[in-house]
This record gives C-alpha cells, structure tokens and sequence, in this order.
C-alpha cells in the first residue's frame, strides 16, 4: 500500500535541504571572494568593504547553523562598530599607504611562518574531519530541549564561566582605561571648570559692589 502522503513531505524537506544547500554555498563562497579582496585590494577603503560583505556573508552561514546570536554580534560588533571605525579612521588619516608597501620584503619572512602556521592548523582541522567526521558531530554539551540558542550561552555564561566572563570584563576596563591615558594630553593655557573652586565661593569673593554717581558711566575696567 503506497502513502500518497509521505510523497509531498518528502519533496517539502527535500526543497528545503536544496534551498539550505544554495544559501550555504552562496554565503559561503561570497564570504571567501570578500576575505580575498580584503587581502588583495590596493585601495584601503575597498578593503574595508569587502571586509564588512564578508562579515555580513559569515553571519548568514551562523544563521543557517542556528547560531542566531552569533550572527548578531557579527552584524553589531564587528560590522556596526569594529568595521565602520575601521572605514572612518582611514578615510579621515591622511596615511601613506604606499610607504607601508616599500618595506613590504622586510615583513616577509615572518608572514609567511604564520601563514605556513594558519595553513598547518586548517590541514590538522579537515584532515580530523576526513578521519573521524563524528568528531563535528559530537556535541561537547548537550543543548536543553526547549530553550533558544541565545538563552543556552547565557545559561552557560553566566553560571559556569560567571568568573572568566567578569575577568574579561576587567580585562576590557583597563584597557579601555589604559588607552585614555596614553592618548590624554596636558594642555596649558586653557580655562578649566574647577567645580571645588565654585563651591567654596563667598557673597564676598562673587560679588563686587560698585557706587556709581547718577548719570556717569562705568570704568572700563568693571565692564
């Protein structure tokens, strides 16, 4: 007996996993050609452009994985604040890009030994994956039923690494600190409110009465 049901499911999830499968390499290959040209374009700010498509093009693929917070702190951090800081301050610095090139083979010895280091990582990673394709299956901690992703990390966040999550917090401050005073400079000649000042003034020291004759003027110094 043939279930004429199980038919239109069958084509439903089938053109589901096909429309996954088209978003997946579409993200993902949009997400590559953006990291080369990041890499590869002379003009800075193209650069950070492609930087910004390739962030959005990531946290497509987040989404697709069912990482919606990870997704949105792509789009908020990293290309609302982190990647637009980046356009502005080389749009605004008059830098000069083409003394940077000229001590281009002084860095590159050391650029290729971390580049020959990314790639020995990414090797180890898919070779891994070839061997033992459940080790990507395997979940390191088993996700509650019934409880979003976002609500998951922040169940985790703030319960077991409560302590190392605070300790980044510090970590942040006194950079954050650290970066106002190395930038903060001393200028003299310049009128300062001093609210201690304003404070401790008197009816004597604030005001300064002034007998004037009927019909004279002020001196010019009390003006």
């Amino acid at each position: 007996m043939i279930d004429h049901e199980s038919r239109p499911r069958g084509a439903e999830r089938l053109t589901e996993m096909n429309a996954a499968a088209a978003f997946f390499y579409l993200f993902a290959g949009v997400t590559v050609a953006s990291a080369f040209m990041v890499v590869t374009s002379r003009n800075p700010v193209h650069s950070v452009l492609f930087l910004i498509l390739a962030f959005v093009n990531a946290a497509g693929l987040f989404l697709l994985l069912g990482a919606e917070f990870l997704a949105m702190l792509l789009i908020v951090v990293y290309v609302g604040a982190v990647a637009v800081l980046f356009l502005f301050v080389v749009m605004m610095l008059d830098v000069d890009f083409a003394e940077f090139r000229q001590g281009f083979l002084n860095y590159l010895p050391i650029g290729s030994l971390i580049g020959l280091i990314f790639a020995v990582e990414l090797l180890l990673v898919v070779g891994a994956w070839v061997i033992d394709p459940q080790i990507v299956k395997t979940p390191v901690a088993a996700i509650p039923a019934g409880i979003t992703n976002t609500e998951a990390i922040g169940r985790v966040l703030y319960t077991q690494y409560v302590y190392y999550f605070q300790a980044a917090g510090l970590v942040l401050l006194v950079a954050m600190i650290g970066a106002i005073v190395l930038t903060l400079r001393e200028r003299t000649g310049i009128k300062r409110q001093d609210i201690t000042a304003q404070n401790a003034r008197t009816k004597a020291t604030a005001m300064d009465v002034k007998k004037v004759p009927s019909g004279a003027a002020l001196p010019e110094e009390t003006v």
